[in-house]
């Protein structure tokens, strides 16, 4: 009997050494069905091995697997759902690694989550058994063991607390299992020789004990503190590039109302019932993505925590897929469970995929649990700030600047979360029409046009992807923590779910209330005009004004100023308030200015100061006025060469009118100092002489302007002055010619006008050649 009992020592040993490694992978799984499991082929693979230790050792492998095979079929019936079938078992074979490194904690047992710890647990035992057993070495023996119990320390990783109590009971067993495997003495051996020999067994066990007792501990804390998660290394479930972005799906469901998607069982309650497909938290500028990480998943999934004063609901659904396709799950927020498929779970937002896709008539339930929280703390809520939101508050780089001016509008005056809220959502709805034929995009061009392109050319009107996309840039500008939401609008008693029913909706985070859901989506088809928005309106109608008003001291406050620029569309994107007036009426003013200035001078130039001054004069305007056509006359022409100069190369229309004013002007002077000098004494023929030669010439140039070309009112007012300048000119020079013929010094006055005449007529044709 003693002799059994020794014999039994180190199996019963390995078995719980086994059972413990089981024990503790079975932590991060949602019941205890691992460890029942683990622990039968713990017991079945030592059982087997000390069954075979008599026959030859070739033989205990084979037998020991065929068991195996036989006890895994049986394991996997006992964790499938439905019972075990050939489908079952070849998924669980072939992806039981991946699916135990990618699940969500805490993991369900199923078939494919079950397999890989049921074969390494009977592996290890086989291997120690005919270590320790059959071949006599316990220490070697405990090695499979130890083993086990490492990597599932390495599983667990993060997942699970410090698996002290675990560590020192294991370290117990293997020191059990070595004073059992130490064989008994023979009686011929003297005293001594057996004294010493126990005496180094239970130093040895003293000092086994000891390392285990001081290193147990702190190895325990290490795992906790310090461990590697191998769930990084392994790529989990992710959607494709349908699903990244679903809120690109939204126009395309607009325009076929009629697709069917979906078919729901009635969820009780009445109205309409809202199903979440994906929840897009990322933007860089051009597309909202999903951005979750999605676990496999059993029928049970972890709840989320209960907001404070929040009442919770639980509703159950039953859905089948129509006509749906891709991988994501929808379900009404938030699911804690799911049966007839196998699920993935992103617990950040509470969405569903399928790994392996939808097909049509596949059907599941879900049993979620909705939160209303108190809605009379949103006015006075405040939004979380810091590295928790940051992804939240993220938008792409180079935002358009008449989108964050917009921004700044709408949260000026908006100092609260829930008013800025509620401010953006009103704008929205206010100004802008629900189209189902927009086209598709949310990039920064998109909603540029979406919210100030010209309503006539598909501007300011959009579906909801538009909508809740402007809505959560917008919010993001102002400070608020917003995502978006892709699902259907689905009838809670039950029925068909169409592409019509395709909705995307913003959320917004407040402190101590959750993610709120806004709906900025027009309430009528008759949206008004934006600019409306940015043109301040009396709070109140002015008072009487009395006839003896007193002019008020206190000034007057400047309503805010808010110009959107006009979108690449080239649309009308102005919006400009009242407050711009004062800017106005100031450049009007100078623009005024400018124009009676000019008046004045040209006044100064054609009909101020003698003959000559007037010529020069007339030559300014004619260099204005080609200077302005924009062909200024070079500086080395002539007056005749800046005249052909000035008809050449096909002037701007209007031009060669201007060039014709300023050349009559110098025409009319010349003929009346022409006639002026032939008045007088023959002294000054050769100065008449020079003035007949320039005043042809000048006459044949302006003939040579083409007479077909428009001329402006301003040309045609500046021509009229200079025609009337030439004339008072020469009724001037005839009025002093006659007086001085008349004049009984007929011959002095004409020497002296002579010499006056000749000394004005070489002082304007200086000054003519110079300009």
């Amino acid at each position: 009997m003693v002799r059994l009992l020794r014999a039994a020592v180190v199996p019963l040993a390995l078995a719980g050494l086994l059972g413990l490694a089981g024990a503790v992978l079975g932590r991060i799984y949602a019941d205890g069905l691992l460890v029942q499991l683990t622990a039968g082929a713990a017991v079945g693979s030592v059982a087997v091995g000390v069954a075979t230790r008599r026959l030859p050792s070739w033989s205990a492998g084979p037998i020991s697997a065929m068991v195996l095979a036989g006890y895994t079929v049986l394991a996997l019936h006992v964790a499938a759902p439905a019972g075990i079938t050939g489908a079952v078992l070849r998924d669980a074979l072939t992806n039981g690694i991946p699916r135990l490194l990618t699940a969500l904690i805490p993991v369900e047992a199923t078939p494919d989550t079950v397999v890989v710890a049921v074969i390494a647990v009977w592996a290890s035992g086989l291997a120690a058994t005919e270590i320790a057993v059959r071949g006599g070495r316990v220490l070697f023996g405990c090695l499979p063991p130890v083993l086990l119990y490492a990597g599932a320390l390495y599983v667990v990783g993060p997942n699970a607390g410090p698996a002290i109590g675990f560590t020192l009971v294991f370290a117990l067993l293997v020191a059990v299992a070595l004073v059992g495997g130490v064989a008994p003495a023979s009686p011929g051996l003297p005293f001594r020789a057996r004294a010493h020999a126990v005496g180094a067994a239970a130093g040895a066990l003293l000092i086994l004990a000891g390392l285990v007792a001081v290193a147990g501990p702190w190895v325990g804390r290490r795992v906790a503190a310090t461990p590697v998660d191998p769930r990084g290394y392994v790529e989990p479930p992710r959607v494709d590039s349908l699903d990244e972005s679903p809120l690109n799906r939204i126009s395309g469901w607009a325009l076929s109302p009629g697709q069917p998607l979906l078919e729901v069982r009635p969820v009780g309650g009445a109205g309409r019932v809202r199903l979440r497909l994906a929840v897009l938290p990322d933007y860089d500028g051009v597309t909202w993505r999903v951005g979750g990480v999605y676990r496999n998943a059993g029928r049970v999934l972890p709840e989320q925590p209960v907001l404070a004063g929040a009442e919770v609901a639980e509703m159950r659904q039953e859905i089948t897929v129509t006509g749906l396709s891709g991988r994501l799950l929808p379900a009404v927020a938030t699911p804690v469970a799911v049966s007839g498929a196998r699920v993935a779970y992103d617990a950040g937002s509470g969405t569903l995929i399928r790994p392996e896709g939808l097909v049509p008539g596949l059907r599941y339930s879900a049993t979620s649990r909705v939160q209303e929280p108190d809605l009379n703390q949103l006015p006075h809520a405040d939004v979380p700030a810091g590295g928790q939101v940051a992804r939240y508050l993220g938008v792409g780089a180079e935002v358009p600047e008449q989108i964050q001016r917009l921004a700044e509008h709408l949260a000026d005056g908006n100092g609260g979360a829930y008013d800025r809220a509620v401010a953006i959502e009103q704008f929205l709805a206010e100004h802008y029409r629900a189209v189902a034929d927009a086209p598709s995009g949310h990039a920064y061009p998109n909603l540029g046009h979406f919210l100030f392109g010209r309503p006539g050319q598909g501007g300011r009107a959009g579906t909801s992807e538009q909508f809740a996309a402007a809505y959560a840039l917008l919010a993001r500008l102002t400070g608020l923590p917003c995502r978006i939401v892709v699902g259907f609008s689905a009838p809670a008693a039950g029925g068909a779910v169409t592409g019509g029913d395709a909705l995307a909706w913003p959320e917004v985070l407040f402190d101590g209330l959750g993610w709120i859901a806004f709906d900025p989506m027009p309430k009528g088809d008759d949206p008004r005009a934006v600019e409306e928005d940015f043109i301040p309106q009396p709070t109140t109608p002015p008072p009487p004004m009395p006839s003896s008003a007193a002019v008020s001291d206190t000034p007057s406050v400047e309503p805010s100023v808010m110009v959107a620029a006009q979108s690449g569309e080239g649309g009308p994107a102005a919006m400009v308030a009242a407050g711009a007036l004062p800017v106005v009426a100031v450049a009007g003013g100078f623009v005024l200015v400018v124009v009676w200035m000019r008046r004045v001078q040209r006044r100064r130039r054609l009909f101020v100061g003698e003959p000559g001054e007037r010529i020069a004069g007339a030559w300014w305007e004619f260099s204005d006025a080609l200077r302005l056509a924009g062909r200024p006359v070079p500086a080395h022409l002539s007056a005749t060469e800046a005249a052909v100069f000035a008809q050449s190369n096909g002037p701007p229309v209007g031009s060669s009118d201007a060039v014709r004013a300023g050349l009559s002007v110098a025409l009319a002077g010349k003929l009346r100092l022409r006639r002026s000098a032939q008045s007088a004494s023959h002294s000054g023929a050769s100065v008449g002489g020079r003035s007949r030669t320039w005043s042809l010439r000048l006459q044949s140039l302006i003939s040579k302007a083409s007479p077909a070309q428009a001329v402006s009112p301003a040309q045609a007012v500046a021509s009229a002055q200079a025609v009337r300048s030439a004339q008072a000119v020469g009724s001037a020079q005839a009025v002093g010619s006659a007086q001085a013929a008349n004049s009984t010094q007929a011959v002095r006055s004409t020497q002296t006008a002579n010499s006056t005449q000749a000394v004005s007529t070489a002082t304007a044709v200086r000054s003519f050649r110079a300009c």
